[in-house]
């Protein structure tokens, strides 16, 4: 009996070109994913550390409403800055009932607040210049005048004192220092206002 004779089949076998591209190509893949890993790291860490900062350094806000008008009007957007020293005259963000709102300092903790039916503020009896208000208002006030502003507090108002609801409504109040998001120190919407806060 005869043994069948096996025919070897036809391998295509890959000559050293073949096999020089398919590593190269290889290689590429490698470096693709390696670059690829390195590009989204170094992404995320940039994302991580500037929410770290509009976080807990320079809050970023939007303006909604008119009670800052003509310093800032809706859809403004502003920069804050946390852990500074407030002043008569800054403009600042603190926390209202779950919402942010921004206001001008006019007087700080022990001084002395009257208000007359012109609107006009005085501080330990001392009429304060306000340029940045178009129109003064008297607003919605129901405090007892003349009105010592608490320890630890800081009073404020809206620049349209027509409209805006602040530390004369007892609604408000003052603001403690545990309120404070931070001072409003420039505007960055829209680009054409991009300017310096006063």
């Amino acid at each position: 009996m005869k043994k069948a004779k096996i025919k070897p089949e036809n391998y295509d076998i890959p000559d050293s070109a073949q096999l020089e591209r398919e590593l190269n190509r290889i290689r590429y893949v490698q470096r693709y994913g390696s670059v690829f890993r390195s590009t989204v790291y170094v992404l995320v860490t940039v994302a991580a550390f500037a929410v770290l900062v509009a976080t807990l350094l320079l809050p970023v806000l939007q303006i909604y409403g008119s009670s800052m008008t003509p310093t800032l009007y809706e859809g403004n957007i502003v920069v804050s800055v946390k852990g500074i020293d407030f002043e008569r005259k800054d403009i600042i963000s603190f926390y209202y009932n779950n919402k942010i709102l921004v206001k001008r300092v006019i007087a700080l903790p022990g001084e002395w607040v009257d208000i007359d039916r012109d609107g006009n503020i005085s501080i330990d009896g001392e009429v304060l210049d306000e340029p940045y208000v178009a129109e003064k208002a008297f607003g919605e006030c129901d405090l007892e005048l003349p009105y010592q502003v608490p320890d630890g507090k800081i009073f404020v108002c809206g620049d349209h004192r027509a409209t805006s609801v602040d530390s004369r409504s007892s609604t408000v109040g003052c603001v403690s220092e545990e309120q404070i998001v931070g001072k409003i120190v420039f505007r960055v919407w829209p680009i054409n206002q991009f300017s310096k806060i006063e």
